[in-house]
């Protein structure tokens, strides 16, 4: 049985008989916490769907962790920053109209959402790591050129060739 303590229980609990069906777990409440049961992989899933949607992210986006095997992670702005101006750094993450997170959610294929002083990505392993780098590199204060070009160059290559084809070599005559 997992604890999980909220801060908005009620848009959890509207989506109660969806989860509980969707990761056959059984939710309950007591206070602002919420208890898990069932298997312990069904209750870890539930419980990063569930920590997602209280971060601020949409249900869709936070059941894309079950159905295409996701992760969530939580970066603390504070924990990177030099200055004190919190604001002018969220302000550089967001960019003008939100273009840069846009941008950063396009080139590194993750997800993200900004909630107080944190920053919630949802993306697959190899991509998050790349879109945590990049976020730590704007909150240092990096262009956002450089951070653009750093996750266009590291962006992995896809595999074309699984080694299935029969590789005919040729012999110089």
């Amino acid at each position: 049985m997992k604890t999980i303590i909220l801060d908005n229980l009620q848009k959890i609990f509207k989506l109660k008989g969806m989860l509980e069906k969707e990761f056959n777990v059984k939710i309950s409440k007591q206070g602002a916490e919420i208890y898990v049961e069932g298997l312990p992989e069904n209750e870890h899933i539930a419980e990063k769907v569930i920590d997602a949607i209280n971060f601020g992210f949409s249900n869709k986006r936070a059941m894309l962790i079950k159905k295409k095997n996701l992760m969530f992670e939580i970066l603390n702005i504070k924990n990177y920053m030099r200055g004190k101006d919190i604001s002018r750094i969220k302000s550089r993450i967001v960019g003008e109209g939100g273009r840069a997170l846009a941008t950063l959610s396009q080139l590194s294929d993750c997800y993200f959402e900004i909630n107080g002083n944190q920053v919630g990505i949802i993306g697959d392993p190899e991509n998050l790591e790349r879109a945590q780098n990049a976020i730590i590199m704007l909150i240092k204060g990096s262009k956002h050129a450089n951070v653009y070009s750093f996750l266009e160059r590291s962006h992995p290559e896809p595999i074309l060739d699984f080694g299935l084809k029969e590789v005919k070599n040729k012999v110089n005559k």
